[in-house]
């Protein structure tokens, strides 16, 4: 990196309200991106790729001479206008990435065991994958249901949901949100209780969303989480992945008691 490094990273954060915002957005530490500002020091190639990325441009234009640079800039100012402005939703939920880190123990692969909405009287089973990404918790899960045996009943037959989503931690909460990716008609909430041991095994909480029958009923269930591990054997455990009747000798007591003991009364969600 060239001596311009700096001064054409003041001209890029000059178009933010301070460089508090642009670090804050960046997830870099203040005093380290200072230092990147007054050349005292040059980006790791890591940090290099996410202030590119960031500001829109590659890393050989921040070597160039200031006059240059602010000409490459100043072509580009209508996409960077629309980016400084930002997204309001990111803007919203910027503040909950202040306690993202709490949520790096919980990466990993689940299986999510659920009281079915859709079909009650059976356990859905489903596959989670939590991971970081640029300072954001993202999350998978899918999900699939045999067909009725009026169906062919293979397994390329099967029902399949794809849900994206957003995990976030707050006031020692889990909270996950996220949409139907495949048909883009549901969208499910899921808080969970955290664990404070050592080793994470399974996780309990509470599940909302609509069933996919016709009249989209609100739904609400128990839910627990069975951490997997950081790596796993994807295809093996996608074949668990379906529906289960309770007395299901495959689903463990534990977790059957787990889901037991909640009900709707006067229109409220109660545990026993």
């Amino acid at each position: 990196m060239s001596d311009f490094l700096g001064p054409n990273l003041k001209l890029l954060c000059s178009h933010y309200r301070s460089i508090a915002e642009v670090c804050r957005k960046l997830a870099i530490n203040r005093a380290q991106f200072n230092k990147y500002l007054s050349g005292q020091s040059r980006p790791t190639a890591h940090n290099l790729k996410r202030i590119c990325d960031f500001f829109g441009v590659e890393a050989y234009e921040l070597s160039l001479p200031g006059e240059q640079f602010a000409h490459l800039i100043g072509a580009r100012g209508s996409g960077l206008e629309q980016q400084v402005g930002g997204d309001p939703l990111l803007e919203l939920l910027q503040p909950l990435r202040e306690f993202a880190s709490s949520l790096s123990r919980y990466c990993g692969y689940y299986f999510e065991y659920a009281n079915c909405m859709s079909v009650p009287g059976q356990i859905l089973l489903s596959l989670v994958h939590v991971r970081e990404e640029r300072g954001s918790y993202l999350f998978e899960r899918q999900e699939r249901q045999e067909p009725s045996r009026a169906d062919s009943g293979k397994a390329e037959d099967w029902v399949r949901c794809r849900y994206l989503g957003a995990a976030f931690y707050l006031q020692d909460r889990l909270f996950l949100i996220d949409y139907e990716s495949l048909t883009g008609n549901e969208m499910t909430q899921t808080i969970l209780i955290p664990s404070f041991k050592s080793r994470i095994t399974r996780l309990n909480g509470l599940k909302t969303g609509v069933s996919s029958g016709d009249l989209r009923t609100p739904a609400c269930t128990r839910v627990v989480w069975e951490y997997l591990g950081a790596e796993i054997n994807r295809v093996n455990a996608y074949r668990q992945v379906m529906l289960y009747d309770p007395d299901d000798p495959r689903i463990d007591p534990d977790i059957r008691q787990r889901l037991a003991g909640a009900h709707i009364r006067d229109g409220l969600f109660e545990i026993e």
